[in-house]
């Protein structure tokens, strides 16, 4: 039936290489933009052992020995409802989980390999089903983290620059595994409902292979034709590190806010597509025994705040336990983070980055005729270099006492006073005659 499918759809390759987005894609993206706040979930057979989600590269784990966690893969006190729940309550607007990640375990029900959460394990139910059924009755939107790379296929060939301890018998069929990931991305979209994106990973790993990183080499065209044919809607991203490819829909920027450039993954330009950052709660992605440095509640609000200056989305990564539940500390930062979005939210979604650019005092929103001034430092007197449109009254965002003010020539005047040193984001709420360009 898959490949009927498959068949059926007319890939036209130069068209992708050209490619023009859809209405309904467009409007998608104006939605995603809209949301700036998501949650990731790294969960797979790896969250067993404690050790993050690279685990089977990291102590070169023979395939076969690895495949034998699903044998005992029994997270009992999974809940998708109160997944969902906790996830909404902090005011994210949707959740990007992992169906594969590079060990090659599907985290749902795939008639392309045995080697998957019903099949091989004695749960034998399909999570992901589970979670995409109560982010449709919560009115969350999903998306699907998807791998590239595969440290147990013998039709991922030649190896790459990750999984060489693996122990995997290449056998030189890749045509035989990009049937493979189009055949189970064809039933990531016909099988779950509407889903908001596909979020490829791991393109990367032959950055080293000459020609190894060229959307041919992956056919990275005809994948994303196949995604927008199935669901029109449905926007695609990928964390290549690397410019934009033409089929794209979303830029992804791995720990680092559009601009910076901490980890090393952040060289490209910045593009037009709709932006988004993915950072960790504590310092890991898949769940990790003995990482317990969790960021504070007032860093991850604050890293929200100065995503959504840049005008990016955040996607803040949990690693659920491999019983099934969130660790208690990412529940409690879910709460925290959702207390203050419901106070602040609306200098938050519905945004896009400010006219006025990042400053050692904070970042600013904007929102039709508003501008949001969030400031995360303490200050007293801040220079916002906007002109040509009157400002028209400036209030405390909180409790809507009036900001003194001072338009001059070069921009605008705040006379703050003394904030809290305390105080997370001290939100100035500025109202301008016309909107803000």
């Amino acid at each position: 039936m898959l490949l009927f499918v498959l068949q059926s759809i007319t890939l036209t390759l130069i068209a992708q290489e050209n490619y023009t987005p859809s209405k309904e894609n467009l409007a998608a993206r104006e939605q995603f933009q809209d949301n700036k706040f998501g949650i990731f979930i790294h969960w797979g057979l790896y969250a067993m052992m404690g050790q993050g989600e690279w685990v089977m590269h990291n102590r070169d784990i023979d395939y076969a020995e690895y495949e034998k966690l699903a044998d005992a893969f029994y997270p009992s006190k999974f809940n998708a409802d109160e997944w969902v729940k906790a996830i909404k309550n902090s005011g994210a607007k949707y959740i990007c989980i992992t169906t594969r990640h590079h060990d090659g375990f599907s985290m749902f029900h795939t008639a392309q390999s045995p080697y998957n959460i019903v099949d091989a394990t004695p749960f034998g139910r399909d999570i992901i089903k589970e979670l995409a059924d109560a982010c449709h009755r919560h009115g969350i939107a999903l998306h699907f983290y998807y791998s590239h790379l595969d440290w147990r296929r013998n039709d991922y060939t030649p190896l790459g620059r990750t999984g060489h301890g693996t122990h995997r018998r290449l056998d030189g069929k890749w045509e035989s595994y990009l049937d493979f990931m189009k055949n189970q991305l064809t039933e990531l979209l016909t099988n779950y409902g509407k889903i908001g994106a596909i979020w490829f990973d791991g393109l990367w790993d032959r950055d080293e292979e000459e020609g190894g990183m060229k959307p041919e080499r992956w056919d990275l065209y005809t994948q994303y034709e196949l995604i927008h044919t199935l669901q029109p809607s449905c926007l695609v991203a990928n964390n290549h590190h690397s410019d934009i490819i033409p089929g794209e829909d979303i830029q992804i920027f791995e720990r680092d806010i559009p601009g910076q450039n901490l980890y090393g993954y952040s060289e490209q330009a910045i593009s037009r597509l709709p932006l988004e950052t993915c950072q960790t709660m504590n310092k890991t992605w898949g769940y990790n025994i003995t990482d317990s440095a969790y960021k504070s509640s007032k860093f991850l609000i604050q890293y929200l705040v100065k995503t959504a200056g840049k005008g990016a989305n955040l996607l803040l990564n949990i690693g659920p336990q491999p019983n099934g539940e969130l660790p208690e500390e990412a529940i409690k930062r879910l709460n925290e983070m959702g207390a203050w979005m419901k106070t602040y939210g609306e200098t938050i979604y519905g945004t896009r980055g400010g006219v006025v650019p990042p400053s050692e005092w904070g970042v600013t929103t904007q929102k039709r005729k508003k501008l949001f001034v969030h400031v995360l430092e303490p200050y007293s007197t801040i220079f916002l270099p906007y002109q040509n449109n009157k400002l028209l009254k400036a209030n405390a965002f909180v409790d809507g006492k009036p900001v003194k003010f001072n338009q001059v020539k070069e921009g605008i005047i705040l006379n703050l006073g003394k904030t809290q040193n305390d105080t997370i984001d001290y939100v100035v709420e500025l109202e301008f005659k016309n909107e803000i360009k």
